[in-house]
């Protein structure tokens, strides 16, 4: 067993691998490899994409699952972490975890014997989503090498696991547009070799790019600190004249889903003949399904 917590974590054939695998699974490749194992997804917080596509991932690999909502277990009356792994390693092969707070929680679960731990969303990086991500992009080019994402938008978990991506793919690039005072921490750009960089300008943004990608600008629903914090962010919506500024006659448009159209994107972007949203959250079954594969060891040979 082997979990998957944070993209630190993996090396670059390991993303390489788990991509290309989800690319395989969107092509048709079927496999159950995890018949008679048993899958467990705890959801701290609400999930649409990510909870379902793990739920169907792991049936159609041929495994059991069970869900956990955030009042299910006894952690809620005092149970430790360390405990409840140690009991569920017992009965499960691996548990996907959402909580959207400290990666350390997940670190303590995948203490245990036995249990592949999986992050399906901390406050600070969404792995997952960044594989079906790649596995959109990997599918609708070919190859990752040699193109160009332009991030817009907030610097959250999703950004943040992209960079990470990016910084485990050669000869790709990452561009993240963000507003002033909600980018990427510096140390986000650690070990890219510039290949990762960050503007608050789209004039000093290189152009054109491969692919255009935005997100919710306030992650899991949350609220902002500021009360104004929309003046900071409405220059940043991927609508149709920011899309066609940086854009090639090849250029797709990403959204990692839900979308607050009128937002960060406009209907005409979303709903357009270069967006792939719809299949890149088809991506999200498929990464799943390559991730469970890859962490309990299951892959036929």
């Amino acid at each position: 067993m082997r979990s998957l917590i944070s993209l630190s974590d993996i090396s670059t054939g390991d993303l390489a691998a788990l991509v290309g695998r989800a690319v395989e699974f969107g092509a048709g490749a079927t496999a159950t490899p995890l018949a008679g194992r048993a899958v467990g997804t705890y959801f701290r917080r609400s999930s649409t994409r990510t909870r379902t596509s793990f739920w169907r991932a792991a049936t159609r690999l041929g495994a059991d699952v069970i869900t956990y909502g955030p009042d299910d277990l006894q952690l809620i009356t005092g149970e430790s972490l360390a405990d409840t792994a140690r009991v569920l390693s017992g009965y499960l092969d691996a548990l996907v975890v959402r909580t959207n707070g400290d990666v350390a929680e997940l670190r303590e679960l995948a203490q245990a014997p036995d249990l592949a731990v999986i992050n399906a969303l901390t406050e600070f990086e969404h792995p997952t989503q960044a594989l079906a991500d790649f596995a959109t992009v990997a599918e609708e080019f070919g190859e990752l090498a040699g193109r160009h994402l332009l991030y817009v938008g907030e610097g959250n978990s999703t950004a943040a696991a992209l960079a990470k991506a990016a910084a485990l793919t050669p000869d790709f690039e990452l561009t993240l547009l963000t507003p002033p005072g909600y980018g990427l921490a510096a140390e986000a750009f650690d070990g890219t070799g510039g290949r990762v960089r960050q503007h608050h300008s789209l004039d000093d943004v290189p152009k054109p790019v491969d692919v255009v990608y935005t997100s919710r600008w306030q992650t899991m629903g949350v609220s902002k600190a500021d009360p104004d914090w929309r003046t900071a962010f409405d220059p940043y919506q991927v609508n149709a004249g920011l899309l066609e500024r940086v854009s090639s006659a090849w250029t797709i448009f990403l959204h990692d889903l839900p979308a607050v159209r009128g937002q960060e994107v406009t209907d005409e972007v979303l709903d357009g003949s270069r967006s792939r949203a719809w299949r890149q959250a088809y991506h999200k079954m498929t990464a799943a399904m390559a991730v469970l594969e890859w962490c309990t060891a299951a892959r036929p040979s």
